[in-house]
């Protein structure tokens, strides 16, 4: 073999990791992040494109010049409801001198990195993340092009992997700082095929475990681990001179094992606080928040969340698992269930919830008696179960990420487009339907109950009857839902969930998550391809609204203090706190830091009708109850 064969051959896999970066892929990807960059940024009034002319159709032509005004950005857009510029993608320009060049998101960054107000010591993780944006954009078109064709029809899981986008509204959203190129092949949603995932022991008195009042630890085993694999798991332990019995057994991400378990609790390994058992006999597919697989051996059971330390959308760490949330999760869940489950509202929408019903943390003594017990790094080794919607399924139904109807792939066609055709519904009838099984228990929950939850595209799955949405089933219920009073009335351990608000940031919730994170992008989707105009979604949205308020006469106080169809509400703009630092988007001891507001947007309700109901709502604020600060952002 001569020394070019034998490099081609061992050089394979290390090829295999960039195959995908070709010019045309990336310069298609820098062209779909610049895009969004100017959307979103100009959205929040970091940048102000303004406009120069009619470009033709329903369009014009606007330019952006950098501070320096050394680079011009010229495009072609809409000015659409909610201050949102529909840009054509294809028709950005990049120009320096009069002279045209490749667009580049990273530049596109450093250009205006003072107005965005990106500190330089935080530039070189951000710019990290954008890098690792378009490494992902060009993958997934290049190796996994999710065609919606195929992908409409396609089963949970494939279409689970087949999201390409992350959040809508966050410009650095799916980054995973901690991946390699061969992790990100394992364990990216888009990417991973179905895995084993690792089991450890830990000793129970440096472990708490907490379930519903109906899990017990021994079903929660019996359960999840077949009895072959628990006879060897208890085999392996006694082989170490170590009783079963004084152990827990915990699922544990692989990348957490390798890159984090392994070393930073060697003492514990060493001293057989921690045993390794081995790898899960079931294979599971990571999910699109990164830290949650599904088992797909045997989809009936339980999801498995484990805590991840990556940067991702944010956050540094705090992909991990608190044990104070630990404890509490299932307590909570079970409580929100059976407040909800006898709701007649609900049940006349079908609204479901799929509950965390167990728990388990492990504490590193030495991280513990060194930081004290709430540091990040007691957070890096904790699991938790929730229940596997499958469960929920009727004859002829079948589930979808809500996420999805966000999708477009890299031909232009829309997830949403494809449904409503499919459907053989008019899109009118199709968007009555989805906001009848969407809109409706959010609206109730808030109304009736003070609740909001995180009800943004991954947080919810759609159940569909065929094509059409016939119901919805909510999750990431404890950590993601909040109960807007003082929660006097309740029981202790909700509290930690009660929040008070001023009464026009309190319905953040709805506009802001709803209306401005999801439903803003939605709208564009369908008119901008000639399925539904603008106009008429938003329609849709007030009649929606108008029909649940005549149903609940008893809350027409609250209808008139919190006003849905009220002239404006607050522009919260959530790239701003990420700017502000991705290393932790949220401060739990300071919540004021949970906001960040740029005038107002108007609200597209107001057009469509005045409802029923007056506003009344003044004042703006927040403050901690229960000694949890809270800010409520999509992830």
């Amino acid at each position: 073999m001569d020394m070019f064969a034998a490099e081609t051959r061992f050089s394979q896999p290390h090829a295999k990791a960039v195959a995908h970066l070709a010019p045309s892929v990336w310069r298609r990807a820098n062209r779909m992040l610049v895009r969004k960059a100017i959307c979103e940024f100009a959205h929040e009034r970091l940048l102000v494109p303004y406009k120069t002319g009619a470009a033709g159709g329903n369009r014009d032509t606007y330019v952006l010049r950098s501070p320096d005004e050394a680079f011009e950005y010229r495009f072609h857009a809409r000015r659409m409801m909610l201050d949102h510029l529909s840009i054509d993608p294809l028709s950005i320009e990049k120009r320096r001198n009069g002279r045209q060049i490749d667009l580049d998101a990273l530049s596109f960054i450093i250009e205006f990195k003072d107005v965005l107000g990106i500190r330089d010591g935080m530039l070189p993780v951000y710019l990290d993340e954008i890098s690792s944006i378009l490494y992902g954009t060009a993958y997934k078109e290049t190796l996994r092009p999710h065609r919606v064709r195929e992908l409409a029809a396609a089963d949970f899981q494939s279409i689970e992997t087949g999201m390409t986008e992350g959040h809508p509204s966050f410009v650095a959203n799916n980054g995973r700082l901690g991946f390699d190129t061969l992790d990100y092949t394992v364990y990216a949603p888009e990417a991973a095929d179905p895995l084993q995932i690792v089991w450890i022991a830990v000793l129970r008195e440096r472990a708490t475990y907490s379930g519903i009042s109906s899990l017990p630890w021994d079903r929660l085993v019996a359960e999840e681990i077949e009895p072959e694999t628990l006879m060897l798991y208890e085999a392996r332990l006694l082989k170490e001179g170590v009783e079963p019995s004084d152990y827990y057994f915990m699922p544990v991400h692989p990348w957490q094992w390798f890159n984090r378990i392994s070393m930073s609790f060697a003492p514990e390994i060493a001293q057989r606080r921690i045993v390794y058992l081995g790898l899960s006999r079931d294979k599971y597919q990571p999910q699109q928040s990164i830290r949650t697989f599904f088992n797909a051996s045997e989809p009936s059971k339980r999801y498995v969340k484990m805590a991840l330390s990556i940067l991702n959308m944010g956050f540094m760490l705090a992909r991990g698992l608190s044990p104070e949330d630990m404890r509490t999760t299932p307590e909570i869940n079970e409580w929100l269930h059976n407040l909800l489950a006898g709701d007649p509202c609900l049940q006349s929408v079908g609204f479901s919830l799929i509950c965390e019903v167990a728990t388990l943390s492990y504490s590193n003594a030495y991280y513990e008696q060194a930081l004290g017990t709430e540091t990040p790094h007691n957070h890096v080794l904790a699991a938790l179960w929730r229940e596997s919607p499958v469960n929920l399924l009727r004859p002829g139904e079948r589930l979808m990420t809500m996420a999805s109807l966000l999708h477009v792939d890299p031909q232009g066609d829309a997830m949403a487009v494809e449904l409503i055709r499919r459907s053989g519904l008019s899109a009118e009838e199709w968007i009555r339907r989805y906001l009848r099984a969407y809109l409706t228990p959010i609206l109730h929950c808030f109304y009736a109950y003070d609740i909001i939850f995180m009800p943004h595209g991954e947080n919810i799955i759609l159940v569909m009857n065929g094509d059409t949405p016939a119901r919805v089933i909510m999750k990431d219920l404890a950590e993601e839902m909040r109960i807007l009073n003082t929660g006097d009335s309740l029981p202790p351990v909700v509290r930690r969930n009660c929040a008070t608000l001023a009464d026009d940031v309190r319905m953040d919730g709805i506009f802001t998550d709803v209306f401005d994170c999801f439903f803003r992008h939605l709208a564009a989707i369908l008119d901008e391809r000639d399925e539904l105009a603008e106009e008429d979604f938003w329609g849709l949205v007030g009649e929606c609204v108008a029909e649940y308020q005549a149903t609940q006469p008893n809350l027409s106080e609250k209808f008139a203090r919190f006003d849905l169809f009220s002239a404006e509400f607050p522009r919260n703009c959530i790239n701003r706190l990420q700017l502000r630092d991705n290393q932790q988007l949220l401060d739990p001891n300071d919540p004021d830091k949970g906001f960040a507001y740029a005038g107002t947007l108007e609200n597209p309700l107001a057009r469509v009708g005045t409802g029923r109901y007056g506003r009344s709502a003044i004042g703006r604020g927040v403050r901690a109850v229960g000694g949890f600060a809270w800010r409520f952002v999509p992830l």
